[in-house]
């Protein structure tokens, strides 16, 4: 039987919703909501079997819709050009500001042109990775009650200090630790990713303030963008601290306020009304981009035996560099890049995704 290792790290920060098209924009979108779906019915499955209670966290999604002002006439032009363009399955209406502002009613916008994507989510990262855990649980299960064979699933939690020290133990390892896996002596400073940390703010309405934001009313994607999380509770974010190397999530009070300043009069500019709410935390993260090319910023995608060079029998693959569209791609690519581990053939993999690793071949 392969064995095979996929490390996860979730760092924290929510993802920005791109407005970019690409070819296979489509196919990613498709593969996106699939898991979504198998998340949320994973959840729901063990909500009916074990009591609401005993299954109680935060949402894995928030179903507002997303908001988007144009900032300046570039940015116009842009998404007025997107909106034409959308899938059918990801709408974008081209709304005024009257129509703005039954949506979010204390709304400040420039043009009298916004965007409204109203089947656009809110993911919570943790959250939907353990779902999809329960999932494949869950279908271990059918699948051994169904005859076809005993089938095992199995989570290891450890710390490694290198890839070496994994060495016999698995026919494949799939290194998936995002802006991390430069601190892995073996591929520091190998992989051609771009540092950059992000520092978001939990909001929340003072008990005095008696005017909630409106249940229904969309998140707001601007300069800077806020996932409501509720109708007293909201994430404002991000910073974009680029060339930094520091993973820690905690933010101390110093850059807490310095990312306020940031990002307060960026979200006022657009809802005025942030000023009413309170900061309670933030939380950082750091992201580890892809680098710019003549087709974009792309993924990193591939078989990295060659940097790691320990001339053992287990492969080692690299899938990391997702950058600001990583809810977009992670379906398809993650569906791609396990058809190539268990072949062990990186061909099936798309050429511009792995361009970077023949150059270091």
């Amino acid at each position: 039987m392969m064995k095979v290792e996929l490390e996860v790290e979730h760092q924290g920060l929510q993802e920005d919703f791109s407005t970019h098209i690409h070819p296979k924009g489509a196919s990613c979108w498709r593969e996106c909501l699939k898991l979504l779906s198998i998340a949320e019915a994973a959840v729901g499955s063990r909500e009916s079997t074990l009591g609401t209670h005993e299954c109680s966290r935060e949402k894995i999604i928030h179903r507002r819709g997303i908001l988007r002002p144009a900032v300046d006439a570039k940015n116009l032009d842009i998404l007025s050009k997107n909106a034409e363009n959308c899938l059918p399955s990801c709408r974008i209406d081209s709304i005024d500001k009257e129509a703005a502002k039954t949506l979010v009613p204390d709304i400040r916008v420039p043009f009298n042109s916004l965007f409204y994507m109203p089947e656009a989510l809110n993911v919570h990262p943790l959250n939907y990775l353990q779902a999809l855990f329960m999932a494949c649980e869950d279908l271990v299960k059918e699948m051994s009650a169904s005859g076809s064979g005993s089938k095992e699933l199995y989570l290891h939690k450890r710390s490694i200090n290198q890839l070496s020290d994994l060495a016999g133990e698995y026919h494949a390892v799939v290194v998936c630790i995002g802006a991390k896996a430069n601190l892995l002596p073996e591929l520091a400073g190998k992989l051609p990713l771009r540092m950059c940390r992000g520092v978001i703010a939990h909001l929340r309405l003072p008990d005095h303030v008696k005017e909630s934001y409106p249940d229904h009313s969309p998140s707001i994607l601007s300069d800077a963008w806020l996932a409501i999380q509720g109708p007293r509770d909201l994430l404002v974010g991000s910073t974009w601290d680029w060339k930094s190397n520091n993973t820690s999530r905690e933010v101390p009070a110093e850059e807490a306020s310095q990312a306020l300043d940031k990002l307060i009069p960026k979200a006022s500019a657009v809802y005025p009304k942030i000023k009413d709410w309170a900061f309670i935390r933030a939380k950082a993260g750091l992201r580890a981009m892809p680098p710019l090319t003549s087709e974009g910023s792309l993924p990193l995608l591939g078989r990295i035996d060659h940097i790691v060079d320990f001339n053992q029998d287990c492969k080692y693959w690299f899938f990391g560099g997702l950058g600001a569209r990583g809810l977009l791609y992670h379906g398809l690519l993650g569906k791609l890049m396990a058809q190539a581990v268990l072949q062990g053939d990186d061909s099936l993999l798309p050429s511009e995704l792995t361009s970077w690793n023949k150059l270091k071949s």
